[in-house]
């Protein structure tokens, strides 16, 4: 697979845009998709993804953020576990949870569901933390 983006280097991105809401994500037409999953196999594909973006998010945090949102159910799911959050608070009415002992926060958001204006949302919802 041809790594154009490295979780260092899309970290190292993110943190020029400090003062914006960075967007990191992955997406690609169905043609291309399946062209890579027969290439390399479906699970490859949706392992060298959750792995790009739960490394990403330890490198961000690691690097200070506190405020993370993520898609996709797999992908937060292994965003969730590259951060040791096995203590959630879930704030009722939002969809976002704090990590418990620590001031991070995370917005997560699984495959199609939520609003087009989620994102936004999101950002709004995490900046009043």
């Amino acid at each position: 697979m041809a790594n154009k983006l490295t979780p260092e280097g899309a970290a190292i991105w993110a943190r020029k845009h400090l003062d914006d809401v960075p967007l990191i994500y992955s997406s690609t037409d169905a043609h291309t998709v399946s062209q890579a999953q027969a290439k390399y196999g479906k699970q490859q594909i949706a392992n060298c993804i959750e792995t790009f973006f739960a490394t990403t998010a330890q490198l961000l945090r690691d690097a200070g953020y506190r405020r993370i949102i993520s898609a996709g159910g797999e992908t937060s799911g292994a965003v969730v576990a590259a951060l040791k959050a096995d203590a959630l608070e879930i704030d009722p009415g939002v969809p976002a949870v704090k990590v418990v002992g620590t001031d991070l926060t995370l917005a997560l958001k699984s495959g199609n569901f939520g609003r087009q204006v989620f994102f936004a949302h999101a950002a709004q919802a995490l900046k009043a933390q």
